[in-house]
């Protein structure tokens, strides 16, 4: 075998590896599922191209808040990104207070994923210095990236009918954050996982605001294959409306493993999650 090719099968063997000792060690801090991402299958992906052409596009006060210094809706790439580590925790239905936001506080789950995030970083800074490691906020404008899209490409699941990612162990009922590493290590996706075929949707029908409706964006206007809700039928719009009534409802409330203190308890409307029957028991 010629030195060259002995020294790409060395490094190959390498990166895998590694690629299994930090699997291994996300799962040990609390994920459930975690994969690899390629950087350049997300670059310029469906959601950052759909972006300006997104019509009547809510932008919330962290949308309105770009640390990135790029456009609105452009994700920023570290110079040296290599890998996206993308990884989930489960929500199932009997756990809606892992979602519940006590006033601006991060929900509980939120915080599950941040501190997957920091064990991450410290156990590479700690054994792997020549590491760059770089968690990801979950707003793009803040330096975060599309986490279904990239979960996707890490093979975690498919983008299902009702616009979220559908995974075959949970159903859409996980929470998603990613970490990206300058380390080259093998991508584990897409997976061809689709369960949404010939599915009558009882995810899309229990909507209360009926944000499937009707088509808003189609492949002719956009140039895109992948469209929000698969056939262009998601109208974000429409759900921002539901979640804006579920904020005026909230009701005043304490959190001891959030907060000691009152707060409005914001329960965010989760029907289309709630309905999928993939993953359930």
């Amino acid at each position: 075998m010629p030195l060259s090719n002995a020294t790409d099968m060395t490094e190959k063997n390498d990166a895998s590896v590694l690629k299994q000792e930090i699997l291994e060690k996300i799962r040990e801090f609390g994920a459930d599922l975690v994969g690899i991402a390629d950087p350049e299958a997300l670059k310029n992906g469906p959601s950052e191209t759909l972006f300006p052409m997104m019509k009547d596009h809510s932008r919330d006060h962290f949308a309105q808040e770009i640390t990135t210094g790029l456009a609105h809706g452009s994700v920023f790439w570290e110079p040296d990104a290599a890998s996206v580590i993308v990884y989930a925790i489960h929500q199932s239905s009997d756990q809606p207070e892992l979602d519940w936001w006590c006033g601006e506080i991060d929900p509980p789950g939120n915080k599950k994923l941040l501190m997957i995030s920091r064990l991450l970083k410290e156990y590479l800074a700690k054994k792997y210095p020549f590491i760059h490691v770089y968690p990801k906020r979950y707003h793009v404008e803040r330096g975060g990236l599309y986490l279904k899209e990239a979960a996707v490409a890490a093979g975690l699941g498919c983008i299902g009918r009702n616009n979220l990612l559908v995974t075959p162990r949970f159903g859409p009922r996980v929470r998603l954050r990613a970490v990206v590493i300058s380390e080259k290590l093998p991508p584990d996706g897409p997976s061809g996982f689709d369960p949404c075929t010939g599915c009558p949707a009882p995810c899309i029908a229990s909507c209360p605001r009926k944000a499937f409706s009707r088509i808003i964006y189609t492949s002719d206007e956009t140039g895109l294959m992948h469209l929000p809700g698969r056939d262009g039928s998601y109208y974000r719009a429409d759900c921002n409306l539901e979640m804006l009534k579920n904020e005026d409802e909230a009701v005043e409330g304490v959190m001891p493993e959030v907060c000691d203190h009152p707060e409005k308890i914001i329960k965010y409307c989760r029907n289309c999650e709630m309905n999928c029957r993939i993953g359930k028991p």
